[in-house]
């Protein structure tokens, strides 16, 4: 996390000038090594890593004096009193009271021993001034969360607390709030009486690598629904927020997650599809199956895709089915937002076995970048016959440097901004949403868990899933009209 994200952040925040005056990034490790040594570590991966990249050693420098390498054993009451003299004695060198922000990227079996030191050695004790990041996953269920927020309260207050998603940080999902609200085209169609179904797809083509272990205990349920499609889906049927102001927008995140309709144990294998990769290939190159990842079980039934479809239960979005999935080593990496409006009520054009392509706004949030609205038009020619075509916003045409996440939710933490992470309510009901079925699958051995080939899309079950109700997935979603127009 530190060498891939944190520290390119950090760097590229510097670059352009987003950096207070004055500020010291304080590394901790259970490793021996010095400023030097760690600092030349740092940049090895800013090369690799950085979407800016060094220009000089002089360059670097500059930007590298303000790091600290900090040897630092996290259950070890004499490293957080080390720790406190070195915040003392940066103060003293700067000639005030810093601001401090504690970054807590670690498993939540941790955070109590680290949240109870930095209460005992007063390393937070501003709560103007002192703040926290905590790393996903947020628990392991409800009532791990309900627990690790309990915690943080005793020694911080909920305005300190900032609980990442970094998918929160992305351009295009900061962009859904300002496409909704500031053009009156969009918001009086938002809702029910126009639009027939949503689809929210965040797929990857890679496996698990090296993270089995990790992986056994978490599952694509916890690792990516609970948390970042979630949020996603927040974004998308939230209602309008009266005001920019941090606590109204997580407010109405908030109503969202409390609408969504519970799924009952009896209802889990009708609204949802859990897979696991079985060998196949990416990008035409062979890969092996989930069973014989590195740190997973030879009979393990963890899930590495997830399909389900959720409801509203409120006056927007009643009976608008919202269809969410992911997982591992799918066809491509691809994360995207679908909107499909409904049909029209009588069509005049007469299209012999050809039928209307329905129009859609799709969002896609990566590897694309993009916000294309697809609609009906005539085709070239003499005859009165249609075409789909479509309409694209692309950021890539605007910018090609644009911030990476955590770019901006670090300067939102540094600001005290905490508009895009999330209150201890929102991290509760999103558990809250899944409990029974993270439960039902863990009791009821007879529920199936469909293997899918590496490189497709997953478990013909996930396509049954939407079938029900006349709906296909769209996937390949910055493609997928090119093909149609060959169709065409």
């Amino acid at each position: 996390m530190a060498k891939r994200k944190l520290f390119p952040a950090f760097y590229n925040l510097y670059l352009d000038g987003r950096m207070p005056k004055q500020f010291k990034i304080i590394a901790l490790g259970r490793a021996e090594s010095n400023n030097e040594l760690f600092r030349d570590y740092v940049k090895t991966n800013l090369l690799e890593f950085s979407r800016n990249k060094i220009a000089s050693d002089e360059a670097y420098q500059q930007f590298a004096l303000h790091i600290e390498h900090f040897q630092y054993n996290i259950d070890s009451e004499e490293s957080y009193n080390d720790l406190k003299l070195e915040l003392d004695r940066t103060d003293a060198i700067f000639g005030e009271r810093a601001n401090r922000l504690f970054y807590l990227s670690i498993a939540p079996s941790f955070i109590s021993t680290i949240s109870n030191n930095i209460n005992k050695f007063s390393l937070a004790a501003n709560p103007d001034q002192d703040r926290i990041i905590v790393e996903k996953p947020f628990g392991y269920n409800k009532v791990s969360a309900i627990e690790l927020n309990q915690l943080l309260a005793k020694t911080f207050e909920e305005k300190q607390i900032y609980r990442i998603d970094h998918y929160l940080g992305k351009e295009t999902v900061q962009n859904i709030l300002a496409f909704r609200f500031s053009n009156i085209m969009f918001e009086p169609l938002w809702n029910n009486k126009f639009i027939d179904s949503v689809q929210i797809t965040v797929a990857e083509e890679v496996g698990v690598e090296e993270r089995g272990g990790f992986y056994e205990d978490t599952g694509a349920l916890k690792d990516m629904i609970q948390n970042h499609l979630l949020q996603i889906l927040t974004m998308i049927a939230m209602e309008a927020p009266t005001s920019l102001n941090a606590d109204e927008i997580r407010d109405r995140k908030a109503d969202v997650l409390k609408s969504i309709r519970r799924i009952t144990p009896q209802e889990v294998d009708h609204y949802t599809v859990r897979g696991q990769y079985d060998t196949g290939f990416i990008k035409e190159k062979p890969v092996q199956g989930y069973h014989t990842e590195k740190g997973v079980a030879a009979d393990s039934v963890t899930e590495t895709f997830v399909a389900m479809k959720f409801y509203l239960d409120n006056a927007r979005w009643q009976n608008v089915p919202f269809y969410v999935r992911t997982g591992k080593r799918l066809q491509e990496k691809q994360s995207s937002i679908v909107i499909q409006f409904k049909e029209v009520p009588h069509s005049t054009f007469s299209l012999g076995k050809d039928a209307l392509a329905p129009n859609r706004l799709i969002i896609n949030i990566q590897p694309a970048m993009d916000i294309r609205l697809q609609f009906m038009t005539k085709k070239p020619g003499l005859s009165l016959s249609l075409k789909p075509a479509e309409m694209v916003f692309d950021y890539f045409a605007c910018s090609t440097q644009s911030p990476e996440a955590y770019e901006t939710l670090l300067l939102d933490a540094l600001l005290g901004d905490p508009t895009l992470f999330m209150r201890s309510d929102q991290v509760e009901e999103a558990w809250d949403v899944v409990t029974t079925i993270q439960e039902t699958w863990e009791k009821d051995k007879s529920l199936v868990l469909h293997k899918y080939d590496a490189g497709s899309w997953g478990p013909e079950a996930a396509n049954e899933l939407l079938a029900r109700q006349g709906h296909t997935w769209i996937s390949n979603t910055h493609t997928d009209l090119k093909e149609k127009l060959t169709q065409w």
